[in-house]
């Protein structure tokens, strides 16, 4: 299962979501997470860092994950949205909520589900 988080603004936010995400134990042991890079666009100099990609494992927890993304956020000031996307579907925390989290750990769960089922690629 391969997840999408973007962080608004990305600039150092997303590095710092990336540094957390990997001391996260349960998140280190069944899972990947790396920066994905956009190819520069015209007038620009290099690769602007984007996007996380997450890669699940056996085992994985989309409660531990949802959890430990809104940990994240509320240690920050500046990261006002994260998004979250599996194939089509999309959720964003903003506010860190118990709905939010909730609706974010439903649709991982459904995503995992689908793979699971065969009905997603």
């Amino acid at each position: 299962m391969r997840v999408e988080i973007r962080v608004e603004p990305a600039d150092d936010e997303l590095r710092s979501l990336l540094t957390w995400l990997r001391r996260d134990p349960d998140i280190r042991r069944t899972a990947s997470v790396e920066l994905c890079e956009q190819p520069p666009r015209e007038g620009e100099m290099g690769a602007v860092a984007d996007v996380l990609q997450l890669v699940t494992e056996n085992g994985w927890s989309a409660a531990n994950f949802a959890v430990a993304l809104a940990a994240w956020k509320q240690t920050r000031r500046r990261a006002e949205r994260v998004t979250v996307r599996y194939e089509d579907l999309v959720d964003a925390l903003t506010d860190c909520s118990p709905e939010e989290i909730e609706c974010i750990t439903r649709l991982l769960q459904e995503g995992r589900q689908s793979d699971e089922d065969g009905s997603a690629s």
